[in-house]
């Protein structure tokens, strides 16, 4: 029996023993380890975690303390058991057997939720309306009467999650998001949500500092979410001791004398804790300022905390044993905005060195190329989602060690280096081979090193043009790797690259490569002053070295591109997840009739639209559609079949309020086929691409269809040595 089966077998069962019973928790992308070792002191047994959510197993009083204390989950559900839902009518009639006067007591209201898809079950609201006429339904018929419908803050809040030919059903204990503690009077464009701002200060050991008498520090502070999580943390308060509402008080299992018992505790633990103004937060906004008193104020926290108007130039150090410095500074998401970010990140790296030696610093960052000005080395990264937005946690020693080696330094004696000599002559040799087959190909941009030498565990990509520039993806070391080998080894690197390649050295850009690329979701910022003009196939793209995680043009779906054109000829072509429309460019090269190209990223349908007026289609018949790409393909199936032709290339991973906050490719994409091929015409062709080098197309659910993989012929010669950069398949109606 497969793991998967083993643990569908044990989710049938609702209560292990008179106490046990199994449960959910979903949080942040990048949080999950965190609320583990949270769920851990609550009491939770046999936690299991992913990405985004934990499985485990525990009391009632267990389920209430993480709805209490947790600091770092978005929602907590009490398991039902495992159903079949493996067609409609089965799901119904295995919702309708269950006895939900169990659950709901005469007259509750009632809400039922839904995420997921198969087959049978292709949009989460059919799947949501199944649940709640079968609950309904089963009522009526035991009681004589159906429960009240209420969307917002019903008595019981369902959750079904349709994974294949079986759905996990839930009581959603939480109720609405568990991150909204309350206090929050505005948080300005784009807040950093609370359990993420909690999720940092976990994870970068604020607790243990606080206990040793260190001080936290927050130079630019905003609307205080860090500084009222930091203050909460230090007060031993449970952050939803003040909520209004849960979605258990209306279950009929809710014991109100342990949720009441527990709620005594957590005031008295609050109490027993001594004022201390352990907590420091300055911002050069005085209406920020302002903002982040009366978020203080409403949390109840006002007096752990001081807040002055500063800007970074007069940030000081408290004097105190060594504390924590946090920052989560601007990253450009207002048009304009980010002109004068590297400049800001670079002041923000100086007061750093200058003024807090000793001490611990984490900064969130939604712009991870601009942290090389900080002229720090991170000792750790994290990837974690702000709602829709990836960022990257860094955390830093700051010591001398821990300060950047001047490239020029390094630059100067490269020649002299046994390793940095084998890594120029790798380099060479490389472009040797692929510089004549690019001129061939008429290809301006390609990967002309990817990790050919362990050492040097780098992806880099030239891109030519008028003034060439070169991409350096740098692959995360592993644990195991001495850091600072890692590190001098990427001086080398850099130090060699502007000589071998003929580029300056301001045209050698560089990054931190995760093993997964994450969400295209970012806010839009003004890249007009950064942005190249590239030619690849005959066609010219918009590319930016500097703002963003990607460059604008995935360079190993160049044949994929191609054939997009080859096929494109008088058809209706559909760019789902279009990131900045190079498809769309090629589609509309091949003589497409119309293109349709959906995005949620307002930046990203921006650049597609220029990259279109760049090759002169810049006409009506080119949509571009700003929407969440799964919601929009439920809202366009009324139409019907209207498109030939169909690209869909998703993220590994991404927040999406249909996938129950985070959409995962390998566990959706089923689904997503499924719904994407209610627009595509009987003779149709859908292409459908991950990135995701472990992915799996479930050929068993999708069994009536005819799949053709044809990742092997779309790799090309510069990208060989990573066969498995990309999984591509033609999906067709039999």
């Amino acid at each position: 029996m497969s793991l998967r089966e083993k643990e569908r077998t044990q989710d049938r069962r609702l209560v292990l023993n008179d106490n046990i019973r199994y449960w959910f928790a979903t949080a942040p992308v990048g949080a999950a380890s965190v609320l583990a070792e949270e769920l851990a002191q609550f009491g939770a047994t046999d936690i299991r975690e992913r990405s985004h959510d934990l499985k485990f197993q525990g009391t009632l009083e267990v389920g209430y303390r993480a709805c209490l204390w947790s600091r770092t989950a978005t929602r907590v559900l009490l398991s039902l058991g495992s159903i079949d839902a493996s067609t409609s009518a089965a799901l119904y009639e295995a919702v309708k057997r269950i006895d939900w006067r169990e659950h709901l007591t005469a007259g509750a209201t009632l809400a039922c939720d839904c995420s997921g898809g198969n087959a049978a079950i292709r949009h989460t609201i059919y799947g949501s309306q199944l649940l709640k006429d079968a609950v309904c339904d089963n009522l009526r018929e035991a009681t004589g009467e159906r429960p009240n419908i209420k969307p917002e803050r019903p008595d019981v809040l369902l959750h079904l999650h349709v994974e294949g030919p079986t759905a996990l059903l839930s009581v959603d204990f939480s109720g609405e998001s568990l991150h909204r503690r309350g206090y929050r009077s505005e948080g300005g464009r784009a807040p950093l949500k609370e359990n993420v701002a909690a999720a940092v200060l976990l994870r970068a050991g604020w607790p243990g500092i606080c206990e040793k008498g260190g001080m936290l520090v927050d130079p630019m502070c905003g609307s205080g979410t860090f500084l009222t999580e930091g203050a909460l943390i230090a007060a031993d308060a449970a952050p939803a001791l003040d909520r209004s509402y849960f979605g258990f008080t209306g279950w009929r299992g809710h014991d109100p004398l342990v949720w009441e018992r527990l709620c005594a505790q957590a005031r008295a633990r609050r109490g027993a804790r001594t004022v201390r103004r352990c907590i420091l937060g300055s911002d050069i906004d005085p209406d920020a300022v302002r903002m982040a008193i009366v978020n203080a104020e409403h949390a109840g926290v006002a007096d752990w905390i001081h807040l002055e108007k500063r800007s970074l130039r007069e940030a000081a150090r408290p004097t105190s044993e060594p504390g924590l410095v946090v920052a989560n500074p601007p990253y450009g998401e207002r048009i304009g905005a980010e002109s004068g970010l590297p400049a800001l990140y670079s002041e923000l790296g100086s007061m750093l060195r200058e003024r807090f030696q000793g001490w611990q610093a984490a900064i969130l960052t939604g712009n991870p190329p601009l942290a090389r000005n900080l002229g720090i080395y991170a000792k750790r990264t994290h990837r974690v989602f702000n709602g829709t937005i990836e960022c990257r946690l860094l955390r830093f020693d700051l010591n001398e060690a821990s300060e950047q080696r001047p490239a020029e330094e390094v630059r100067a004696d490269w020649s002299s280096r046994p390793g940095a000599q084998m890594f120029a002559n790798r380099l060479r040799k490389n472009l040797h081979r692929l510089e004549p087959w690019a001129k061939r190909e008429r290809i301006d941009c390609y990967r002309v090193y990817d990790a050919d030498m362990p050492e040097y565990s780098f992806a880099i990509d030239l891109y030519g043009g008028g003034a060439p520039h070169v991409y350096v993806q740098e692959y995360a070391a592993p644990k195991t790797v001495n850091q600072e080998s890692a590190r001098e080894r990427r001086r080398e690197a850099l130090a060699v690259l502007p000589e071998v390649l003929a580029v300056p050295i301001s045209h050698v850009h560089s990054r931190m490569r995760k093993p997964q690329k994450g969400s295209e979701q970012y806010q839009r910022r003004d890249s007009i002053a950064e942005r190249h003009a590239v030619q690849e196939g005959g066609l010219k793209f918009w590319v930016n070295f500097r703002d963003y995680l990607d460059t604008g043009l995935f360079l190993d779906h160049r044949i994929v591109r191609q054939l997009l054109r080859d096929w494109a000829k008088d058809k209706d072509f559909l760019n789902l997840f279009c990131y900045t429309g190079s498809a769309t460019v090629y589609a509309a090269a091949g003589g497409a009739r119309s293109s349709s190209s959906v995005d949620l990223s307002n930046t990203y349908l921006d650049w597609a639209h220029e990259n279109l007026l760049l090759n002169g289609f810049g006409k009506p018949e080119h949509e571009l559609h700003r929407a969440d790409c799964l919601q929009w393909l439920e809202e366009q199936a009324v139409r019907g079949p209207r498109f030939d032709l169909i690209f869909v290339d998703p993220p590994t991973f991404s927040n999406s309020k249909r996938m129950d906050g985070v959409l995962d490719v390998q566990r959706d994409h089923v689904g997503m086929i499924r719904r994407t091929l209610k627009l595509l015409r009987p003779a149709g062709r859908l292409v459908f691409s991950t990135n995701y080098s472990r992915f799996k197309l479930d050929r068993e659910l999708l069994s009536e269809l005819a799949i053709e993989d044809i990742s092997a012929q779309t790799i090309s010669k510069d990208f060989e040595r990573n066969a498995r950069i990309h999984r591509c398949y033609i999906i067709r109606f039999n």
